[in-house]
C-alpha cells in the first residue's frame, strides 16, 4: 500500500481526527495494537531515527510499552495511558512531549515510512480503516515537527 506524506508547513493549522474505533477493533483490540506497535518499534530500532530512542534494551522495551498504551487509547481502546498524560488531553500531551527533542521533517518522514512498513504487515484489516489511521498519523505528526531546515524552531499548538 502507498501512504501519502504531505509536507509540514511551519505555523500552518493542522486538522486531524482521532482514528476510528473500528480500526482498533479490526486489528484485534489491545493484543492486535500491541502486535502492530511492537512491530513498528522493532523497525524503528533499526531505522535512521533510532537515536531518538533509548539504546539499552530494557529502556527501549519500556518505551514500546508506554507508547503502545498511547495508541491503544487514542484508537478508542481502554484508558490505559491516562496516568502517563498527567490529566492532559492525549494529543496535546504527545505534542508537548516531543518539544524536548529537535524533530525535523526528515525524521517525521522516516517515522511515517517505518509505520507504513508495519501497517503493510496487517492482515484482514479493511483498507479504509488503515487509511483512516494513516490520516491521523500523517496529519498529527506534523504537530511534532519543531525544527526547520532554516534553523528556526516552532512549537505547534492544538
Amino acid at each position: 500500500m502507498s501512504y501519502e506524506i504531505t509536507p509540514t508547513v511551519k505555523g500552518e493549522h493542522v486538522d486531524f481526527k482521532n482514528p476510528n474505533l473500528a480500526f482498533y477493533e479490526a486489528v484485534g483490540g489491545e493484543e492486535g495494537m500491541k502486535k502492530l506497535m511492537y512491530s513498528f518499534y522493532d523497525k524503528i530500532y533499526e531505522s535512521d531515527i533510532a537515536n531518538f530512542f533509548p539504546q539499552e534494551e530494557d529502556e527501549f522495551e519500556a518505551i514500546k510499552i508506554k507508547n503502545t498504551k498511547f495508541f491503544i487509547q487514542i484508537c478508542g481502546g481502554p484508558k490505559v495511558y491516562e496516568g502517563e498524560a498527567g490529566g492532559m488531553e492525549l494529543n496535546e500531551f504527545m505534542v508537548r512531549l516531543h518539544d524536548d527533542f529537535s524533530i525535523y521533517e526528515k525524521s517525521r518522514i522516516e517515522w511515517l515510512g517505518t509505520m507504513g512498513e508495519a501497517l503493510d504487515e496487517l492482515e484482514g484489516v479493511d483498507a479504509a480503516l488503515i487509511d483512516d489511521f494513516w490520516n491521523y498519523l500523517e496529519n498529527f505528526s506534523k504537530l511534532t515537527v519543531n525544527t526547520f531546515a532554516d534553523g528556526s524552531k516552532y512549537y505547534a499548538n492544538l
